[in-house]
């Protein structure tokens, strides 16, 4: 299977003006040469052709290496679109349905207590009156938090059990799930959205489902068939690993911090299926393109469309969006206009949204500034690399959508 990353269509032919389409390089570029990234790599595709490739910087600028095609970046949460579909692998073979109690596979959530009131120290908490179900989990609707949202006392009573921007350490996902399992919910399981390591439970689940560790769960059921042999929980090839970068609190330029970098040098003991991977732009332009044509890539059909469908539907109950659902709390996208699926935003009124973007177009992003989008309407994958500590640093995403669709002039 092709793992290379070049233009193989004339702009034109799909629909874009290639002068209108370089303004993406000349606005990041920008970005780049003020310090405020190290580099960047961004692909747009249509109707299954790529049309614009544009990369920019470095991947690691202490070192004086370039961004390249084949760079391997830390993806973050952009695992979580992944978990979801192992997640659905499972569905469609009987494993489960989107209904069932997830005690039913992980016994130590069968009896969620819920926060009430009180503080981190002395919170008070009453039975939950609704299990934890499988969709609860797709949709950040089970009540579980991230203790880096600083928000709630729930949040630091994560922080104080070792889960803020990690986990900890030696714990692995059996053991990370448990004591999650032992702390409050932050709300009745369906009742509001609030971004989570809901995903992460998703994947244990995957993985007392099916008896495998995740990433041999991955590796055989989701990247084989889609030939993206550049993907797992570490870096397969040190050389092309890119830097991680944070910005400098009075500068705002790029700061290089490894702390953060370590992940994905080597496998975490937690395989952590809400932001654990790492990959290249090649492989996540496969599963875009898998995603685009409801389940099947080269011949290879993975889930079927249907299944497809159901997951890139909003599922927040009376059809509202985030906005109206969720927590006003940091996630990956807006939430005017968006609302959520099974493990993807969905774009439920480009109005309301303020974008050119079509309805129904699906997304996620990750925490180093990473994103994609799927528009099935306009038939448009999008993708964006960079290595930028946390993604709410600057606009990216909202730039890039402008970028592409004011190319768009069929």
């Amino acid at each position: 299977m092709a793992t290379e990353l070049k233009v193989d269509t004339d702009p034109a032919e799909v629909g874009f003006d290639a002068r209108r389409l370089d303004r993406i390089d000349g606005h990041f570029a920008r970005y780049v040469d003020d310090g405020l990234l190290p580099g960047y790599l961004a692909v747009v595709a249509r109707r299954g052709k790529i049309a614009y490739v544009a990369r920019r910087g470095h991947r690691d600028v202490e070192a004086g290496l370039p961004v390249e095609v084949d760079t391997r970046w830390r993806i973050f949460s952009m695992t979580k679109p992944v978990t979801s579909v192992a997640a659905m692998v499972l569905y469609e073979e009987g494993a489960f349905e989107l209904t069932d109690p997830i005690a039913r596979w992980l016994p130590e959530f069968a009896e969620p207590r819920v926060y009430v009131k009180g503080s981190a120290l002395k919170p008070f908490t009453e039975p939950a009156t609704e299990p934890i179900r499988v969709w609860h989990l797709l949709t950040h609707t089970a009540g579980l938090t991230y203790g880096f949202h600083h928000a709630h006392p729930v949040d630091a009573i994560y922080r104080a059990n070792g889960f803020e921007w990690g986990t900890p350490p030696g714990a692995d996902l059996a053991e990370c799930t448990r004591r999650w399992a032992e702390l409050p919910l932050v709300f009745q399981p369906g009742a509001e959205w609030n971004y989570s390591v809901a995903t992460d439970v998703l994947g244990r689940l995957v993985e007392v489902v099916s008896g495998q560790p995740l990433d041999e769960f991955f590796a055989q059921r989701v990247f084989e068939p889609l030939g993206m042999g550049n993907t797992g929980f570490a870096t397969d090839s040190t050389d092309k690993f890119a830097a991680l970068y944070v910005p400098d609190p009075s500068t705002g330029k790029a700061v290089r911090n490894d702390s953060f970098g370590r992940s994905g040098l080597e496998k975490a003991a937690c395989l952590s299926g809400g932001g654990g991977l790492v990959s290249t732009a090649a492989d996540y332009h496969r599963f875009t393109q898998f995603l685009l044509n409801r389940g099947e890539l080269d011949g290879v059909r993975l889930l079927g469309p249907r299944t497809v469908d159901l997951m890139t539907s909003n599922h927040l109950p009376g059809g509202v969006d985030l906005e109206a659902y969720g927590r006003p709390l940091f996630a990956e996208m807006p939430f005017h206009g968006f609302g959520f699926g099974l493990g993807f935003s969905v774009l439920t009124d480009r109005v309301k949204a303020k974008t050119l973007s079509s309805e129904g177009e699906f997304a996620w992003g990750g925490a180093a500034s990473t994103a994609f989008w799927v528009d099935p309407a306009a038939e448009i994958t999008a993708l964006f690399f960079t290595q930028l500590l946390p993604s709410s640093t600057h606009p990216i995403r909202q730039h890039l959508r402008q970028l592409v669709y004011q190319a768009v002039v069929d």
